[in-house]
């Protein structure tokens, strides 16, 4: 028996020109000539996708600053352990980052590259023997700078910078925290207890840890209420930064600050829940803009620097 089949000849055609397509000639990728400047290559980046999106968020960075508008950066320390330290300083002196925000890992690698020029311990290693967090100076230096400003009533970011401006610390130049203090630029911390190995040493006080980021986070709700027309970055925090974000997104909301229409981006190694849902999907809901984009910090993170710089 031969069963029926469609009839391909009744098929109703249409003409190639007149279909919509999403990708022309004129958006693809440039070759360039050896010794070009960064200009000719960021123009000669392909306009599409993930291309077009790094080029919005540039974009929006550069409106921002020019606008004097709120642009945060929220960044894990492995962005720190990257070396990239140099880059948020310089966009912190050029004006362009008016708020900074650190989780409690953050502290520990910007404390130890003002101490001593290296961070980053062999955790494999010291976790066998149990001398794995159990440097005496960083302890010390963070929980005192911490106990201190807990009396003054400070909050982390300020407690811990002006603490390394005080004691002049050799590499001070290379601090997120000490610029911070230095520019009247808020850099605020999140900790979360039992997270950071200062937190494995008789000199913490849980009270002083707690009422300190809590001061931070009511520091950074200040900085999110100014964010309309503004950019928020965040650069490798998978948990605790997105959710202090979503937090302040709500408070801010809730004490009547205006914050419709802003710009958000995640730059990650891999696409990770909370990024994707409380910094560029849910906060930008009532008319702002998310983007996610994917790559190694120590590659994505100067490229995005340079291209702003460029703009600028």
């Amino acid at each position: 028996m031969v069963r029926q089949r469609a009839d391909l000849t009744k098929i109703k055609t249409i003409p190639l020109d007149m279909r919509k397509c999403k990708v022309s000639v004129k958006e693809f990728a440039k070759t360039s000539r050896k010794g070009e400047s960064f200009k000719d290559f960021y123009d000669s980046l392909p306009d599409i996708l993930v291309g077009r999106d790094f080029k919005c968020v540039v974009d929006a960075v550069v409106e921002a600053a020019r606008a004097k508008k709120m642009v945060i950066v929220m960044m894990g320390a492995h962005v720190i352990k990257c070396g990239l330290s140099p880059l948020i300083i310089d966009l912190m002196k050029k004006g362009v980052l008016k708020t900074v925000a650190l989780n409690g890992a953050g502290v520990i690698h910007d404390t130890e590259i003002a101490m001593i020029g290296r961070t980053s311990e062999d955790v494999g290693q010291g976790i066998v023997d149990g001398s794995f967090g159990m440097a005496l100076e960083t302890a010390s230096f963070i929980n005192d700078s911490i106990n201190a400003g807990f009396k003054a009533g400070l909050g982390i970011g300020e407690a811990v910078g002006s603490k390394i401006l005080e004691k002049k610390l050799p590499h001070k130049d290379m601090s997120i925290l000490a610029t911070g203090h230095e520019l009247d630029i808020p850099v605020t911390v999140h900790v979360a207890i039992g997270t950071d190995i200062t937190h494995q040493h008789p000199s913490a006080d849980g009270e002083a840890i707690g009422e300190g980021s809590l001061l931070d986070f009511k520091n950074f709700i200040l900085s999110v209420g100014n964010l309309e027309g503004g950019v928020v970055l965040n650069f490798g925090s998978a948990v605790v930064l997105p959710e202090v974000f979503l937090k302040s997104v709500t408070v801010a909301r809730n004490l009547g600050h205006t914050l419709n229409k802003f710009t958000t981006a995640n730059f990650d190694m891999i696409r990770q829940y909370r990024p994707w849902e409380n910094v560029i999907s849910r906060p930008t809901s009532s008319g702002g803009r998310g983007y996610n984009i994917i790559g190694h910090h120590e590659i994505l993170i100067p490229l995005l620097y340079r291209s702003v710089i460029e703009k600028l």
